[in-house]
């Protein structure tokens, strides 16, 4: 019969030691109290320069003691915690899943379906359904192409990394939301192993994501028109304009060779400083002036970009937020802090971001998690950051929505 854990810890405390003496020259050791969440401690040095490798063969030595290591690095010396190995979690209700799919899939038509009607007054109701019915399938295939792409590039990271996560829990809302949907998300249930992971992880939606949404909005875009702007807004009316990310601007500056939208005039100020205003503030509004007026897929794809660039946004537990904590460690808190600060300066253009502040704080309370922090990002990783740094700034939306009524 197989000891019990607690027998275990007390007849193997030298075998323990042992295990991780092969790999780690051991400073001091002390034991866990009943309030630490860590069993034993050792300070010390490595002997194993390849920190991956010595993780790898601490950890599966310690299997038999159900015990897991954690490699951290403390006041710059390097630290290893034992702690408990708890037992794999049983796999989630994926029933969840699917509803929650079929529920956004139905969200998403319906909305798509609206967004193509040009008059609401389609004659019988059943006309009108069967209007929604017909026309809404181009955006909810776009847009859920684009959410599944992105949560499956992450569900299938983990996978690869052997991390414990579930399917994508799509969101809907119908109605209220602009796109029927808010969004989808996998959960981690499992800590990965090392900052390799994480990063592999954090980055594979963003970049599937876009793999689908640039050619969508593409698709969109040469299925768009355009046409003037109104010059005023009747009392009772309101009137949307999406805002523009340098990416969106140069996609549709590829399609109609031109900047859109395009203003009667740029009053008593250059071409260049009216974009520079434009794009951070999104006033003046180019009323009068031209615009495109987006076909549903050339929102769905609009929709994907801000989709990726939320996601970007290098804070919390955001998809920004696990790629800069793989690169700079906890120093990621101050940078997370300042961009904070930003966002609630970019409130005064769009008030969305003192929202997105307000619950971003609170994510990045919860940090991201790895059993062993002592080992660095390689380079190519590191090249693929600086990349989806750039990918970042091309995506991101200062002003997301303008709404003049």
């Amino acid at each position: 019969m197989e000891p019990s854990r607690n027998e275990i810890l007390f007849e193997d405390i030298t075998s323990i030691n042992n295990i991780v003496a092969r790999n780690f020259n051991i400073q001091d050791t002390t034991s866990g109290t009943r309030t630490d969440k860590w069993l034993f401690r050792f300070r010390g040095v490595l002997r194993n320069e390849n920190s991956e490798q010595a993780y790898e063969e601490i950890a599966n030595l310690l299997t038999r003691f159900h015990l897991k290591p954690l490699f951290r690095v403390e006041n710059g010396q390097q630290v290893i915690y034992l702690i408990e190995d708890l037992p794999a979690q049983a796999p989630a209700n994926k029933k969840i899943n699917i509803i929650l799919f079929i529920a956004t899939l139905l969200s998403v038509w319906f909305t798509g379906g609206l967004l193509a009607l040009e008059s609401l007054d389609q004659g019988s109701t059943w006309d009108l359904i069967k209007a929604i019915f017909l026309d809404g399938w181009p955006f909810a295939v776009s847009l859920i192409a684009i959410l599944g792409a992105h949560e499956m590039g992450h569900f299938f990271a983990g996978r690869y990394h052997k991390v414990n996560v579930t399917l994508p829990y799509f969101i809907p809302l119908p109605v209220i939301s602009p796109f029927g949907t808010m969004g989808a998300f996998i959960n981690m249930r499992g800590i990965p192993k090392n900052k390799k992971q994480l990063f592999d992880i954090g980055i594979a939606g963003p970049l599937s994501g876009l793999l689908i949404a640039i050619p969508v909005l593409f698709i969109g875009l040469s299925l768009s028109k355009v046409l003037p702007l109104p010059t005023v807004i009747g009392n009772g009316n309101a009137f949307q304009m999406e805002g523009n990310s340098l990416l969106y601007l140069l996609m549709k500056y590829i399609t109609f060779g031109k900047l859109l939208p395009q203003p009667v005039d740029f009053g008593n100020v250059s071409p260049f400083l009216y974009w520079l205003r434009y794009f951070f503030t999104g006033q003046p509004m180019p009323l009068g002036g031209l615009d495109v007026n987006l076909h549903p897929v050339a929102w769905a794809g609009w929709a994907g970009i801000l989709v990726t660039s939320l996601n970007l946004i290098p804070i919390g537990q955001l998809d920004g937020g696990h790629i800069l904590s793989t690169m700079v460690g906890k120093n990621s808190r101050k940078i997370f802090s300042f961009l904070l600060v930003l966002m609630v300066i970019l409130g005064f253009a769009w008030n969305g971001w003192w929202l997105w502040a307000f619950l971003l704080f609170f994510l990045n309370k919860i940090p991201s998690q790895v059993a062993d922090e002592i080992t660095p990002l390689d380079r190519k990783r590191k090249m693929l950051a600086a990349f989806m740094l750039i990918v970042f700034i091309l995506v991101f939306i200062p002003v997301p929505l303008v709404i003049l009524s």
